[in-house]
Formats: structure tokens, C-alpha cells, sequence
């Protein structure tokens, strides 16, 4: 029977880094993939460029995984981002900052990130077995065992590092395996759902699709509470869809739909655009009246033109109850204050978002509570570490994710052989 001091299950971005940091210490790792290929996610991260992690400072990478973020504290004094930066650097990966501190390498090609870490655990001497769906994680009466096969075949080990991911983008061998193995060690499973992924809505205006594919760029999208209450906005840019609304903005603001149903008890939610986020309402009124007087003998629909997308004056005229024929020099004060509600809190009621397979991330995962926040380690299971989405952590797309999993992934690789 085969015997290691340490098996990952798993080999995303989470398993492929617990095995270097188990490896670089001196234990005999094999990481196991029921896949033929590692690192299928990784290489489709950041649009097939991935983004490696962000730059920001703690703190306010902290703020962008609002899903349990503060949990990373002590996973991020171990490996850090710029811990995570500098990793690459020294495989020969050059990497480059783009907007909003989010880094990339300088090839843009996810590969060549994939390949560099497989690259370092073959030189680190880690056993692969790729194909080779596990089917249990056996426990002992007060440590974990080690793992069995589909193929019936059982693997020892002191440690076990589960880094199976959570039930998103299914294609790319995440589908939920590693709660089961979580659930039978004792560990409680949050409610699971979808993060970081496009929102529905049955409003007539989308499913009429007279807006399907029109992208807004630079505006806040802002979701309302049961109460009226701004609960989040983002700004930035987002489009239409047949279904509703998708875009970096609409991701971001996707998992508070959850939030806000189960408050009011009701599928609907309230969420809002605005058009003109650098003008104040009374500034948005002025700028309107300003068109009016320079063309008074235009009617309002084609000063709206000049103002908005052609294919959303339509929907500005009938949601603030104008008139588009009436002649500028006509046009009612009352008229103009409607018409400047609009361009700033454009009103769009939404009714949840795409499934789970859908989305980019998972929300929910192994309750926080069980793990040891500085080790990954399981407070149930001796010897048994998590590591990566299958936690109940998850934050906004821009390199905040994969920071997560690789600080959680390299904590628990190396606690993993220290023990």
C-alpha cells in the first residue's frame, strides 16, 4: 500500500500550491486529479489570461472578497500577494499591473502561468496521478487516513488536503465532490449559491429584448434593500443581456440579490442605474435644460439621442411619462425633473440570477468556524486541511479569488508537512 506524508486532492490553483509549499518542506506529496489535465480552471481564468492575484493592500483586499474575507488574515501572513507576485517572478513568469491593481503576465496567456507551477512541482518531486477519481477520504478514530480510489485502490498518507473547488464552472472538474468528504468528517456545509454571476430579470423590457446586447460604460448599478436602503453600488461598466443584466458591475453586485430576497421574502428585487454618476439630480435636471435651450426646436426624443444610447430613449421616455414629439421650448418643468430621475436611478426590478453552475464563483463551503484560520486545518479531523472555493470564502472577479486560493492553498500545504 502506497504511503505519503502528505495527499492534495484537487489540482487547481489551491492543490497545485499546496503541493509546492508541502513539497518545498521536505514531505513526499502526491496530488490527485480526477481529470486528465491540471489546472483547467487556471487556465481559463482572467478571460484566458489570468489574473494571478491583485495588488492592493491588505486591508482593501480584504474589502473585495466580502464573502468571509477577514478569515484570510492569517493565511495572508503566510503567502501574501506580493508573496504570490514575486513566487511567479522567480519561475521566469514577468508579470504586469493593469487597472485597479489586478496582475497578469506579460505573455497574457494563462499557460504559461499553468504550466510554470506544473513545471514546479515535477521539479519539487511531487507525485502526480492524474485520471483517478477518488471516492472517499478515510478517517481513523482520531486522524485522518488517507484516500480511496475509484479504482478501488487505497493511499495512505498523514495528511490529506482537500482543494476540490465548489460547484461552479462544472467543465473544469469542479462539481462539489469535496463536501461530501467534508460532511463525513463531521464538517458543517453552508448554504451553497451562485457569486460573480449574470442577474435575471422578467421585466417586459428584457425579455422583449429591445435592449439585449447594449453596453453602459461607467455607470453605478446599485441594489436597493427590502427597506428602500442603498445595500451595495458598483461602478464601472455592464450590458444587457436576453436574460437581464451581465457585465463586471452586475457580477459584482449578483451575490446581494441573495441577501435581499431572504429579508422580504420575495423574489423581487429593486436595483438601479445611474447614467450620470459624476452629476448631482439637480446638476442631471440642469444638463437637461441646457439641451432644451440650445435646441429648442429639436423635440425631446432627439435631444435624448444626443444624451443616451439611441435604443434606450424609447424606455427613458415611457418609464418617466414623456411625451418624446414635444418641442423642446414645450417641454414642462415637471417634465424635465421626471426625466433627470430617470438618467440618474434608471429603476430595474430583478429576480435572482443565473444557476450555480453559471457563475465564476461559489458562495457558501465548509463552515469557517471548523478550520484553523493560521494552519487550514480541520478542528474535527486531525490531518484533514481545506483549502481554495470549497471554504466558504469568495470575493469579486479582478484577482481577489485566486489570491484566496493560493494563500489558503500554500498555508495548508505547509502546516500540512510541518505535522
Amino acid at each position: 500500500m502506497s504511503a505519503y506524508d502528505v495527499i492534495v486532492i484537487g489540482g487547481g490553483p489551491s492543490g497545485l500550491m499546496a503541493s509546492v509549499a508541502a513539497a518545498e518542506r521536505g514531505a513526499s506529496v502526491l496530488l490527485i486529479d480526477k481529470g486528465a489535465k491540471l489546472g483547467r480552471k487556471l487556465g481559463i481564468s482572467g478571460g484566458g489570461r489570468c489574473n494571478v492575484t491583485n495588488m492592493k493592500e491588505r486591508d482593501e483586499l480584504i474589502a473585495h472578497i466580502p464573502g468571509n474575507g477577514r478569515f484570510l488574515y492569517s493565511a495572508l501572513d503566510h503567502f501574501d500577494n506580493r508573496s504570490i507576485a514575486a513566487f511567479f517572478e522567480e519561475l521566469g513568469i514577468r508579470l504586469k499591473e493593469e487597472d485597479n491593481g489586478r496582475m497578469f503576465p506579460v505573455s497574457d496567456k494563462a499557460s504559461s502561468v499553468v504550466s510554470a507551477l506544473i513545471g514546479k512541482i515535477k521539479a519539487l518531486g511531487v507525485s502526480i496521478l492524474k485520471d483517478s477519481p477518488v471516492t472517499e477520504v478515510l478517517y481513523g478514530e482520531d486522524r485522518v487516513q488517507g484516500v480511496r480510489l475509484a479504482s478501488g485502490k487505497d493511499l495512505r498518507a498523514r495528511s490529506v488536503i482537500i482543494a476540490t473547488g465548489g460547484k461552479s464552472v462544472p467543465q473544469t472538474g469542479s462539481t462539489g465532490d469535496g463536501y461530501r468528504w467534508a460532511e463525513a468528517a463531521g464538517h458543517t456545509i453552508t448554504e451553497l449559491y451562485p457569486t460573480e454571476v449574470p442577474i435575471v430579470s422578467r421585466e417586459d423590457w428584457i425579455k422583449s429584448g429591445e435592449l439585449q446586447g447594449l453596453s453602459l460604460r461607467d455607470v453605478i448599478l446599485t441594489v436597493w434593500n427590502e427597506k428602500g436602503k442603498k445595500l451595495i453600488a458598483h461602478r464601472g461598466d455592464m450590458i444587457f443581456t436576453h436574460f437581464g443584466l451581465s457585465g463586471p458591475i452586475a457580477l459584482r453586485c449578483s451575490q446581494f440579490l441573495r441577501q435581499v430576497q431572504r429579508k422580504a421574502g420575495r423574489p423581487e428585487v429593486d436595483m438601479s442605474i445611474d447614467l450620470f454618476p459624476d452629476l448631482r439630480p439637480d446638476e442631471a435636471e440642469r444638463l437637461i435644460r441646457e439641451k432644451l435651450e440650445a435646441d429648442p426646436k429639436k423635440t425631446v426624443r432627439n435631444i435624448l439621442k444626443g444624451m443616451l444610447p439611441d435604443r434606450l430613449v424609447p424606455l427613458a421616455l415611457a418609464k418617466s411619462g414623456i411625451d418624446g414629439d414635444v418641442m423642446g421650448s414645450q417641454f414642462s418643468k415637471t417634465g424635465q425633473s421626471a426625466l433627470a430621475g430617470f438618467l440618474k436611478r434608471m429603476p430595474v426590478t430583478v429576480h435572482g440570477t443565473r444557476s450555480l453552475e453559471e457563475a465564476f464563483v461559489t458562495g457558501g463551503g465548509v463552515h469557517l468556524k471548523e478550520i484553523q484560520p493560521g494552519t487550514m486545518e480541520s478542528k474535527l479531523m486531525p490531518g484533514l486541511y481545506f483549502c481554495g472555493e470549497i471554504l466558504d470564502i469568495h470575493g469579486y472577479t479582478g484577482g481577489y479569488n485566486i489570491t484566496a486560493a493560493f494563500s489558503t492553498g500554500y498555508t495548508a500545504g505547509m502546516h500540512a508537512a510541518e505535522s
